[in-house]
């Protein structure tokens, strides 16, 4: 995800953000429980509201760390996207959303997450639907009330804009030649209308029209590309959910290059065309990088895979599924070392795994998709790149304590700062979280960690999950309740000490030199 943080692996601290088959357990952890059940009261609450004769209200799935995004009262099958770009990337292009999805309440209107362009119309099952906003939501009232078991379609004429507002960063990415999109953690929303939480997962269809000589490529696999006049409209569409967070749209003057992958899986990367040649290299890593994480973790989860190397100045780079989003000049930059790139490169691949087919119930979840894609990461290159893990770990066991206290405990994250909804991308997550898959490692054995890293992809996948569920598999797979472990390690303020490395101590925060 966003934060890869490029100056960790390089010097062994966090600097800048850059970025089973026993039986489940008889009770939950306590925490865990009562956090769940906040959140699904919260959501009721918000249910409620629905039906209530009273002024249009943003409204929220109980998310801790997002209170008003998502929206209760249905579930969204499938999204048909349609996006007309003009040529030129600080204009708005014009879009039709189309969302297919259950409704499982009654409902007198429906809330959307939109707040990012302009609305020319609304129709509900074909008819004209009244719309308004309410903070960030576009509230539907459809002409006859939603009764809960309803199929229903929605369809939403609006615009997409890739000129960003205050305070609302995210969304569209401008390159210098086109357009790609960053999405996570709340910014779906900020380029179409949706369910913009990672629990309501759905499939996906993308029609992008663009002046020929532009490339478009999408999440997916492609199933058409209409040249009409001085225009081409490409069609792609997934073959698995997804979640709004992680879609993605590259429109640019591209090169796709074509390989295969493990299995005969398409691989397929997107690259500046002028770039091509210089890029390959890095590009024909892919495939072994799959493959060796197949033998981690077992089968890649979708239907293709493939790099976008875009030419942009975001500070991040992004798992989008399918199709994962890097900066070109991550490539380009001769400071950084060949196995550190690699080992991001594999960072974001892990997430097709862990964030992406698996993705997390609620954002406190997080730290299930960046631990684990900087566990791999880290073993990637500790095995390839000679870098030990242990060397790693012991200088991130060093810091915890002061991340924990700046940026919460792994599964507890505290809110983002006003204004900067991406800072839940702290170190706490990333290799804070990795830690403690270190610690349950040592804690439970070699044998069992892995075999729960497979049963758990595999378990889950095209779903959600908790860190609840997770606790329940890692203490099936160890046959004995690891509650009071992971309550430690992923709540606890201070951190516990390493199974097996007694020695291992906090390091005070290096003193400032004051200046002369």
């Amino acid at each position: 995800m966003p934060l890869t943080l490029r100056t960790r692996a390089l010097t062994g601290r966090t600097g800048p953000l850059r970025r089973t088959t026993a039986g489940p357990l008889r009770r939950a952890a306590g925490p865990l429980r009562r956090r769940r059940a906040a959140a699904l009261l919260a959501s009721a609450v918000s249910v409620a509201l629905l039906g209530a004769s009273a002024p249009p209200v943003p409204l929220g799935v109980g998310d801790r760390l997002f209170p008003y995004l998502g929206n209760p009262g249905y579930d969204v099958a499938s999204y048909d996207l349609s996006f007309t770009y003009p040529g030129s990337n600080d204009k708005p292009l014009q879009a039709v959303t189309t969302i297919d999805a259950w409704t499982t309440t009654d409902l007198d209107r429906l809330n959307l997450d939109f707040a990012h362009g302009k609305i020319e119309s609304v129709e509900v099952d074909g008819r004209p639907a009244a719309f308004e906003s309410a903070g960030e939501d576009l509230v539907v009232t459809p002409g006859r009330p939603l009764r809960r078991g309803d199929w229903t379609r929605i369809t939403v004429k609006h615009t997409s804009d890739p000129v960003s507002a205050k305070d609302q960063d995210g969304g569209w990415v401008r390159t210098t030649d086109g357009l790609a999109m960053a999405n996570q953690a709340d910014a779906a929303h900020l380029v179409f209308p949706c369910n913009d939480h990672p629990s309501d997962k759905a499939m996906f269809t993308f029609h992008v029209t663009a002046p020929n000589g532009y490339t478009v490529v999408a999440n997916g696999l492609p199933t058409e590309a209409a040249r009409i006049g001085r225009t081409t409209t490409w069609t792609y569409r997934t073959q698995h959910p997804m979640a709004t967070e992680l879609a993605q749209v590259s429109i640019g003057r591209s090169a796709v290059l074509h390989r295969a992958g493990p299995h005969g899986l398409p691989v397929r990367d997107v690259v500046p065309s002028a770039d091509a040649k210089k890029l390959e290299p890095w590009l024909a890593k892919t495939p072994d990088q799959i493959a060796w994480l197949e033998s981690k973790v077992g089968a890649f989860p979708f239907e293709t895979y493939g790099v976008l190397m875009a030419q942009a100045s975001t500070g991040f780079e992004l798992e989008t599924q399918t199709l994962s989003l890097f900066e070109k000049n991550l490539f380009t930059e001769p400071a950084y070392p060949k196995w550190y790139i690699e080992s991001i490169m594999v960072h974001e691949l892990s997430h097709q795994w862990f964030g992406d087919s698996v993705s997390p119930r609620v954002w406190s979840d997080v730290w299930l998709n960046e631990g684990h894609a900087t566990w791999y990461e880290e073993l990637y290159a500790e095995e390839k790149g000679h870098q030990p893990m242990i060397n790693r770990m012991k200088a991130a066991y060093g810091a915890s304590d002061r991340w924990r206290a700046a940026g919460g405990p792994p599964a507890l994250p505290k809110a983002p700062e006003p204004g900067q909804k991406i800072s839940i991308f702290r170190p706490n997550i990333y290799d804070g979280a990795a830690l403690a898959l270190y610690a349950l490692r040592q804690e439970i054995g070699k044998p069992a960690f892995e075999r729960l890293e497979r049963v758990w992809v595999q378990r889950h996948k095209d779903g959600t999950a908790t860190t609840a569920d997770f606790v329940q598999l890692a203490s099936a797979i160890a046959n004995r309740d690891l509650t009071g472990f992971f309550d430690a390690w992923l709540y606890g303020a201070k951190t516990p000490p390493m199974p097996g490395h007694p020695d291992w101590k906090q390091v005070p925060a290096p003193k400032k030199q004051a200046r002369k």
